[in-house]
């Protein structure tokens, strides 16, 4: 049997408390999408699966005995005799622990490109606890994901992430689309002009001398990384911004230029 305390680095006699903080910073060690080891994170999920939930930390501190001695060899549990025959196991449904509850949870873009831990509150029949997920990066509206026992009772939790829609962004796969404006003089002579992404960083785009309005920029990588770490692109589209006053001497010019 392995041991959980070892797996989270904490003492049989931790409070629950204890046994969370450990577990998010080893989840945020190990994860995936942080170039963590799977197999390791999985050990740390199952770890926690366990003991982050009452009941089944009381299972595992204290495990129904096993018989052996019965034709064909190994351990026989008598708990699993009668489960097997009568369709639960002592006042509990047979295959509890696979059983799952499902929520839906809503995200914004910044939570898709960044990911990152989600605290969610989950209730099932066994009670009601805070666990924390992880969002993985560039999920899709609609992608369900399921974290194996950390609902109490020992539950899956299966997420349904919906993404909020939001004006300034647009979405296509990995590759984000906004607009931004530009002074025209900016369109007319070129410029380095500033730009704010996804995740509120700064980067500048060189506008070439005589861009037209509608003129879509691309920014290659700065989209949206999903969890294998493959990048989208940042399309913007310049907009001309007309200034409400123009010198006269400028308006003279256009007009002596006008075709």
């Amino acid at each position: 049997m392995k041991n959980y305390y070892q797996i989270l680095g904490v003492d049989k006699s931790a409070l629950p408390d204890e046994i969370k903080q450990a577990y998010r910073k080893l989840a945020s060690k190990f994860h995936p999408d942080k170039g963590g080891d799977t197999v390791k994170f999985q050990e740390i999920q199952e770890a926690y699966g366990v003991l982050g939930d009452d009941a089944r930390r009381a299972e595992y501190d204290n495990p129904r005995p096993q018989f052996s001695g019965f034709p064909g060899g190994g351990g026989f549990n008598m708990h699993d005799m009668f489960g097997q025959m009568f369709g639960q196991q002592f006042g509990q449904p047979q295959q509890s622990r696979r059983n799952h509850v499902r929520m839906t949870i809503w995200v914004s873009l910044q939570d898709v490109a960044q990911g990152g831990s989600r605290a969610v509150n989950v209730s099932t029949s066994a009670g009601s606890s805070t666990v924390a997920i992880e969002v993985p990066r560039g999920i899709d509206d609609g992608d369900q994901v399921q974290y194996g026992g950390v609902a109490p009772g020992g539950m899956d939790l299966v997420v349904q992430f919906r993404i909020q829609p939001m004006a300034q962004w647009r979405r296509e796969g990995l590759n984000l689309h906004t607009e931004h404006r530009i002074s025209i003089w900016d369109m007319i002579l070129g410029a380095e002009v500033e730009v704010t992404n996804i995740l509120g960083h700064n980067l500048v785009v060189r506008v070439p001398a005589g861009t037209q309005p509608g003129t879509v920029m691309r920014l290659r990588g700065h989209g949206i990384q999903d969890r294998h770490g493959q990048k989208g692109d940042l399309m913007i589209r310049m907009q001309a911004q007309i200034p409400k006053i123009i010198a006269p001497e400028i308006v003279t010019a256009i007009q002596q230029h006008r075709s």
